[in-house]
């Protein structure tokens, strides 16, 4: 009978270490739910966190994103040379009209991991041409990838033989996300748990499943969208429609201890289009200069006025450019130990499984703070 109570004893213990172990890795783990309107960001800053905190793309993984490439490229081209006609644009010399016909029927010639001479030297071709560029300097009249003209003015290296994808070329690429995307990586003591979840209206539905137990809502807004148009909804300025989504999120009943986020994003794209296209395009009010440090924080007061709960909850806000990797890791996700400042850590009470009220020690990402 004592060899009996012994074991049951010895079982007994283990089952305590494991659940205490269990409870130690739940209190270290902060769930991150990225949120946002669709192209806004959010796939890029999760690629950001795999070169930050998971030694970057092999280049195996790189030369998967060949495919990506080529077609973000050829299908931004496209976009260009049908907006020429919705725009009433000629272009510069007969000859590339001919060209933008050729250049249609070689589409589907592009294998996996490959493109056509034939179809490269026509995109080139085409590219030069000052029609071409007139409709391009137009983009936010039309859909188009911000990386278009990233890749676009670099397709000569693009399409050389051995081709391997940069870091950079590879933070540019644009895929459509579907469904709820996890990514996980650690940081000092702290597991981190991060969902992206696609923004464009028929994906959103799908974002109730990762709610529950949410430490930190990181929302991300394009700066750059003040004149541009919903992909699913032409009739809807984005700018406008991340404001919405913004005010729903951040005054939700779940959210009400819930740490928000707001990363403005595109600020690089933001600064070159503030100097052709006024503020006021969305914001018919807004009389200020039309500068990047007057429209930017104009765009940031729209958004932090929306929290009702503002006397009692603070949402920290960055000018961000998710494919500037030196930028995301100043913003608060940095593996380097903190040098710009300290962050402060934010205790609150989440219910646990049971009924019971746990603590909780969670980071708060703050202005110029590195993590």
């Amino acid at each position: 009978m004592g060899a009996g109570a012994s074991a049951e004893e010895k079982r007994s213990r283990e089952l305590e270490k494991k659940l205490k172990e269990d409870a130690d890795k739940d209190a270290r783990t902060v769930k991150l739910l990225l949120l946002g309107a669709g192209e806004s960001g959010k796939s890029t800053i999760v690629k950001q966190m795999k070169i930050i905190h998971q030694d970057g793309y092999s280049m195996e993984e790189c030369l998967e994103f060949i495919v990506i490439i080529y077609s973000n490229t050829l299908q931004s081209i496209m976009a260009i040379v049908k907006a020429m006609n919705t725009l009433n644009i000629n272009y510069g010399h007969q000859d590339q009209a001919d060209d933008a016909r050729k250049m249609m029927h070689l589409a589907d010639t592009i294998e996996e991991g490959s493109m056509p001479k034939e179809l490269s030297d026509i995109i080139l071709r085409l590219w030069k041409d000052s029609g071409i560029q007139a409709c391009f300097d137009r983009a936010s009249e039309y859909q188009l990838n911000d990386s278009a003209g990233y890749y676009l003015n670099d397709l000569e290296r693009l399409v050389q033989p051995g081709y391997v994808p940069t870091e950079q070329d590879v933070l540019r690429s644009r895929v459509k996300t579907t469904g709820i995307i996890e990514t996980q990586f650690g940081f000092k003591d702290l597991n981190f748990r991060m969902f992206d979840v696609g923004g464009q209206r028929s994906e959103r539905k799908k974002w109730i499943h990762c709610f529950e137990g949410v430490t930190c809502i990181i929302f991300i807004a394009a700066l750059s969208a003040y004149d541009m148009v919903l992909v699913e909804d032409d009739e809807v300025n984005r700018m406008h429609e991340s404001l919405h989504l913004f005010n729903s999120i951040c005054n939700h009943r779940y959210f009400a201890a819930t740490s928000i986020v707001l990363f403005l994003n595109k600020k690089d794209v933001f600064t070159e289009k503030i100097k052709k296209s006024h503020l006021s395009m969305c914001f018919p009010e807004y009389d200020g200069p039309n500068t990047y440090e007057d429209a930017g924080i104009y765009i940031k007061m729209q958004f932090l006025d929306l929290n009702l709960r503002r006397d009692i909850k603070e949402i920290y806000s960055h000018m961000t450019c998710a494919t500037d990797t030196e930028n995301v890791k100043t913003v608060g996700f940095s593996k380097s130990p903190p040098h710009c400042g300290k962050y402060r850590l934010w205790t609150h009470r989440l219910k646990s499984s049971n009924g019971r009220r746990k603590k909780i020690t969670t980071p708060v990402f703050e202005e110029n703070v590195v993590l």
